[in-house]
């Protein structure tokens, strides 16, 4: 019979580093896994010291996979750190009039260097208002497959008793009027992530907004019959050697289309 024992605990604040970055030889790699309070002023020191590292600069990959999303305030900001100008996303809710948007201010901190951004079924909310606020200006490539598709917004209205009332309000628009809603972002270059045969990711739930009992119906569906997207998957290789996504994206920046590059060598081999 095992014995009981004591442990004594200590409460602490725990940090979440909400960006990682390094040098991809001529490459700048910027990963976002949260857009918490640190987010945004963490991808604008990514930018300045990946510029000061790598010369020549060929462009910059923004990692948005399996990121859940965050603060919108630090998504908007983290938006015009890409931006001299532009729409980055509109919160629209059932009285037309009532809308805000919000738009790029702070200025390209990059200075127009070419960008890839990497999104998946894992993107969701915060990470796809940053993805599709890019695809529409015309920013940036959207790379990967199509994102999760939380568009809704929602409002915390306190009751008595220490209660709490969670009411879906509004929904977020992209530049183009899109809504994000049950639909995700679609990326400009489809490529789908290999997933090792045997492990335990192929037996895995693809999950999405669309997929969920009961969710919020995007207004495309309601007006013309339009099937719901189901979601795509999460995975990512932790070998970058081997990370489908995110070797085309270098390659991509570096004037290479390793797709039609695969596409030859598959059908030369055929032949």
């Amino acid at each position: 019979m095992r014995k009981s024992f004591d442990i004594n605990t200590v409460r602490d604040v725990i940090h979440i580093d909400p960006v990682k970055y390094e040098a991809e030889n001529d490459v700048g790699y910027i990963r976002i896994t949260t857009f918490n309070e640190q987010a945004a002023g963490a991808v604008q020191k990514a930018i300045e010291d990946l510029k000061e590292k790598i010369d020549p600069l060929k462009g910059y990959v923004i990692d948005l996979r399996n990121d859940p999303g965050g603060l919108l305030e630090q998504a908007v900001m983290t938006s015009a750190s890409f931006l001299d100008q532009g729409r980055i996303v509109a919160i629209k809710a059932r009285d037309p009039e009532d809308e805000n948007h919000y738009d790029a201010k702070l200025g390209d901190l990059t200075k127009g260097a070419k960008l890839v951004v990497l999104i998946n079924g894992g993107s969701a909310s915060a990470s796809e208002i940053v993805a599709g606020a890019l695809q529409d200006n015309h920013r940036a490539t959207i790379v990967g497959t199509r994102s999760f598709g939380k568009g809704s917004v929602q409002t915390i209205i306190p009751l008595e008793n220490q209660g709490a009332l969670r009411l879906t309000t509004a929904r977020y628009y992209t530049p183009s009027g899109r809504s994000i809603q049950a639909e995700g972002i679609e990326p400009d270059v489809v490529v789908n992530e290999e997933i090792p045969s045997g492990s335990k990711e192929e037996t895995k739930d693809v999950l999405s907004e669309a997929s969920l009992h009961g969710h919020l119906k995007n207004e495309r569906e309601d007006t013309n019959g339009k099937e719901e997207e189901l979601g795509s998957s999460s995975y990512v290789n932790p070998d970058k050697t081997k990370d489908t996504q995110f070797v085309y994206a270098l390659d991509f920046l570096r004037g290479v289309d390793s797709l039609a590059s695969d596409a030859a060598k598959t059908k030369a081999e055929h032949n």
